[in-house]
């Protein structure tokens, strides 16, 4: 059953490592056709947008998994080792909150963008696909932070989701 999680929590980095190769591809040949060929790629930026909202909703979330999200822990070392995990509880509170605050509103766009049948001008990719990256995002974020600081604070890897795969 860990192993499931465990696949199944991993899919992030899976996800965002794959589109942005795609990206990097894309951009590429986007640069070779528009200024080389003189030929540029019309429905190259919609892919491009949709891309970069997966590869920054999923790829955070793998870097909550690792702890390699940005901290700032010189201000909070500069405190008593029981003052810094009372800092450390509420930047992990405040954290929760703001993600699922995204969460909840990423849900309510995305069911905007059914009710609406809204889709991209060129390609027609519906709109929910390319925003669903939000709300699914964070929620990995949301667990991988919690299972990130469970370890932190009982030193506990409940899953082994911190461990290099």
């Amino acid at each position: 059953m860990k192993n499931i999680i465990r696949k199944i929590l991993s899919l992030d980095l899976v996800i965002s490592g794959i589109a942005l190769i795609i990206l990097v591809i894309l951009t590429f040949l986007g640069s070779l056709m528009r200024y080389i060929m003189n030929s540029p790629i019309i429905w190259q930026e919609e892919v491009q947008i949709g891309l970069a909202i997966w590869v920054i909703f999923f790829g955070a979330s793998a870097a909550f998994r690792y702890s390699n999200h940005i901290a700032i822990d010189m201000i909070v070392d500069m405190f008593p080792k029981n003052i810094q995990r009372i800092i450390e509880v509420i930047i992990a509170v405040v954290t929760i909150s703001v993600l699922f605050f995204m969460l909840i509103n990423g849900k309510n766009l995305v069911l905007q963008f059914i009710k609406t049948n809204r889709s991209t001008n060129i390609l027609h990719i519906p709109s929910q696909y390319i925003y669903l990256a939000i709300p699914v995002g964070c929620f990995l974020m949301i667990v991988n932070y919690i299972i990130a600081e469970i370890k932190v604070i009982f030193g506990k890897d409940l899953i082994g989701l911190g461990e290099e795969e």
